[in-house]
């Protein structure tokens, strides 16, 4: 018998908790363990803290023809900055009325929900993915429309997230969900090496497509991969759509569709999404001012950094370094007082 108990690498840092449950999704569970149970010295003494509580009684089944138990203390619920479901036991399995009040009420406190796979289903029940877009793995997403109608089912997305209610898209998206809430919590920096550790991408946009229904013949994508490290080493350039073509050896047209297939965005929004990591690397690790941030990032203007890296991680960029940035403080004082502002229209350089 595997017996999962409460492992605590952390005693000061923010308490992730995970529910487990007869039936338990292995894969999906392993996801968080790997990610917050991990001991991690390397990140000091802030690092997560992590339990797993049982939701059922007795040892519990799981997938693989394992059985496992859990010494961890439901009551921990009441306390967890962050709860993951790590999937469920079927999209068709109710979900207890206690489970969804008890989350409902960790959320009302201020605690981050997450979900990956089919765990979507048991923040569904809670109510508090009514109104909002949720993301589930692809072959669930009918039934999950069909059961909460309620609920904005994108089923192409590997995650999205909103006034702390995250959901994934299945089994490897998990992955990427968790990472951008270490993003979050500990900065660039610390997701990153958390993704080294895994032999992961260190970042896949929540908004990139869960599958591609076509193989991309390999010259296509050799010749998207150069044009994507091209940019990527000179995030400063004008890059248009016009300009990207060109280096890519294609007609707009044909570059807006290749690109599409293979990584299912549009150029235009992975750049964005390029710019805005890069201009987060560039807050936690230098002291550059703020102009000079957006201009090394290739944005037209502050105003601009502001509204995309506000729109994307929900902190206006003068925050974020206060909450991330490692360098000392410039003595080049900012022309602009970065405050949140009303959204302005785009004017950083567009695919």
């Amino acid at each position: 018998m595997t017996k999962i108990d409460k492992i605590t690498p952390s005693t000061t840092g923010p308490l992730v908790v995970a529910p487990v449950y007869d039936g338990m999704a292995i894969f999906e569970f392993a996801i968080v363990a790997e990610v917050f149970a991990l001991a991690r010295p390397e990140m000091g003494p802030g690092w997560y803290r992590f339990a797993s509580v049982p939701i059922d009684p007795g040892p519990l089944r799981a997938q693989g023809g394992l059985t496992v138990t859990s010494a961890g203390d439901p009551g921990l619920l009441e306390q967890a900055d962050l709860i993951v479901m790590a999937g469920w036991k079927g999209a068709d399995v109710p979900v207890p009325d206690a489970l969804a009040r008890r989350l409902r009420q960790a959320w009302q406190r201020g605690a981050r929900l997450a979900s990956i796979c089919s765990g979507a289903f048991v923040l569904a029940a809670t109510g508090l993915l009514d109104g909002r877009r949720a993301a589930t793995h692809w072959r669930y997403a009918d039934r999950l429309r069909e059961r909460h109608p309620a609920i904005e089912v994108d089923a192409g997305v590997l995650y999205v997230g909103a006034d702390r209610v995250f959901t994934s898209a299945g089994s490897a998206a998990g992955i990427d969900l968790m990472l951008h809430l270490v993003r979050q919590d500990f900065g660039v920096e610390a997701a990153n090496s958390v993704a080294r550790r895994l032999v992961m991408p260190p970042h896949r946009g929540g908004g990139q497509a869960q599958f591609i229904e076509r193989p991309v013949p390999r010259d296509r994508v050799n010749r998207l991969a150069g044009l994507m490290e091209r940019v990527r080493a000179d995030l400063a350039a004008p890059w248009t759509l016009d300009r990207m073509a060109g280096a890519a050896a294609m007609s707009p047209r044909t570059l807006l569709r290749r690109f599409s297939e293979a990584t299912g965005q549009p150029p235009g929004d992975w750049l964005i999404a390029e710019r805005v990591a890069e201009a987060q690397r560039l807050l936690e690790a230098s002291s550059l001012p703020i102009e000079r941030v957006a201009a090394e990032a290739g944005f037209g203007s502050v105003q601009a950094l502001r509204h995309h890296f506000q729109a994307r991680l929900g902190l206006a960029p003068r925050a974020y370094r206060e909450n991330f940035g490692r360098a000392p403080r410039s003595s080049v004082p900012s022309a602009v007082v970065d405050e949140p502002v009303d959204p302005v229209k785009q004017t950083a350089h567009r695919a």
